[in-house]
């Protein structure tokens, strides 16, 4: 469950209290992500957040930091940087799932997990609805900041991805 140091002093008790609040965390972004409620999915994050999610972007339209592509650092050009891929000019309706979590606190105050998942997206072009459809597992790390577990990292990997040809044609020209 758990392998926080030694010299830590956390009850059992509390230990399954963070991983609640950690799955709890987890379940609220993907929900306010496929709702599109933008002005609290910052929230979920810590400030400095470093996520790396966007790998199956094409590359002129994937969003960059530190001169590295495939990342974005900060909880608002994290919001920012999502908000605009599903909820620019073009709406992409979106359903996130997190399965089977493996967390493990290293601290009272950190975390690391990997969720199995899977997300569908789909967007309306002409007549033809795109669609994409993903399985993976996400990569996080979490800090409790201000008695609140918030994630400070997120990868994305991809174990498979089928799409239609045209899905990421709305993107073109933007980010």
């Amino acid at each position: 469950m758990s392998s926080v140091p030694a010299d830590a002093t956390q009850s059992a008790a509390e230990e399954l209290l963070a991983i609640s609040e950690i799955q709890s965390l987890f379940a609220k972004r993907l929900r306010v992500m496929d709702t599109k409620q933008w002005d609290r999915y910052a929230e979920c994050h810590t400030d400095d957040v470093v996520s790396e999610s966007y790998a199956d972007v094409p590359d002129d339209n994937r969003p960059q930091a530190d001169g590295q592509g495939n990342k974005v650092v900060g909880a608002e050009a994290l919001t920012k940087a999502i908000s605009g891929l599903l909820d620019g000019d073009t709406k992409v309706t979106t359903v996130h799932h997190g399965h089977m979590p493996e967390i493990e606190l290293t601290s009272p105050t950190t975390a690391r997990g990997i969720w199995a998942m899977e997300d569908e997206l789909w967007w309306q072009h002409g007549d033809v609805t795109e669609h994409m459809h993903g399985y993976g597992h996400y990569h996080e790390e979490y800090r409790k900041v201000a008695g609140q577990w918030r994630i400070s990292y997120r990868k994305l990997t991809r174990l498979r991805v089928t799409k239609t040809p045209g899905f990421f044609s709305y993107l073109r020209g933007r980010l």
